[in-house]
């Protein structure tokens, strides 16, 4: 069991996953599906600025954490030699990504129009700092870095359409709209959500290494929890790909509350997912 800052580590580490990526994956959207997210265009980047806002707090309180790790103590958090110190370790340079990318974002997404494309270059950088810190930056491989890289996108990508479709299939005046934009993050996602499996595949088993420790350690049980609510994720992406999202283009006016329905579940398997994440990056050490 965690001790009480293991648990301070975890709890900011979701959240901080949960704004960077949704923020993120939010503008992505924007520019991605922009024919059919123009309607949603204030909206999206007043939820992209939340969630940003969001991921500054945790990132800035999980640094704090680690000076009260490093002295034991609460006043760690506000001790300025201990967090100078640790300003020039991989944590003060992912903070550092972390704080200029999504300040970056904020900015893009606060004027909008073609500022959007500088919000996404702020997303980027602050997916990117994940890759600066933990298991798979100790690997020291730029191609294994860009392998989490690719594979964050493609998740950013995914979550970012949950809060644009869920709102769009809730009023039976934009179920049109619903099933434009769930058909044509369908065709897309149908190259982006391989690309997130295969580089979740990789990344799995360049960590853990065998079957045995990915069934007889603590890290490869919670990657394991991880996994099935991946899988789940992916049957109610093929649910909504294949019945759901057909039926709202048919004009079916009952579906859009079963879509958001779905949606709500997918949101529980991706705080599954982050959560186990957050765990295993906190307290758990990589098989050896």
């Amino acid at each position: 069991m965690p001790d009480l800052w293991g648990l301070a580590a975890i709890a900011t580490k979701f959240f901080l996953y949960l704004g960077v990526l949704a923020s993120g994956g939010l503008i992505l959207c924007r520019l991605v599906l922009a024919d059919q997210m123009s309607a949603l265009d204030r909206a999206t980047r007043i939820w992209a600025i939340g969630f940003a806002t969001l991921a500054v707090a945790m990132a800035a309180l999980g640094f704090a954490v680690r000076g009260a790790v490093l002295m034991d103590d609460v006043s760690g958090m506000v001790d300025p030699s201990i967090l100078a110190l640790l300003w020039q370790t991989p944590p003060g340079e992912a903070l550092l990504f972390r704080l200029l990318g999504l300040g970056t974002l904020v900015l893009g997404a606060a004027i909008g129009g073609r500022w959007l494309w500088v919000a996404a270059v702020g997303g980027a950088v602050a997916i990117w700092s994940f890759c600066e810190i933990g298991h798979v930056a100790s690997q020291d491989r730029l191609w294994f870095q860009s392998v989490l890289f690719a594979h964050l996108i493609a998740a950013a990508f995914w979550i970012g359409i949950f809060l644009p479709l869920s709102r769009l299939s809730r009023s039976a005046d934009t179920l049109g709209d619903a099933a434009a934009l769930g058909h044509r993050f369908g065709q897309i996602a149908a190259v982006a959500v391989p690309l997130l499996v295969v580089a979740g595949a990789i990344m799995t088993w360049r960590l853990v290494g065998s079957v045995s420790a990915l069934f007889g350690t603590g890290y490869g049980l919670w990657l394991l929890a991880k996994l099935a609510a991946v899988a789940l994720l992916l049957a109610l992406a093929a649910l909504n790909k294949v019945r759901l999202v057909p039926a709202l283009q048919r004009g079916d006016p009952g579906i859009g509350p079963q879509l958001s329905k779905s949606i709500s579940l997918e949101w529980l398997c991706v705080g599954v997912i982050l959560l186990a994440t957050a765990i295993f990056t906190s307290v758990l050490t990589v098989p050896t």
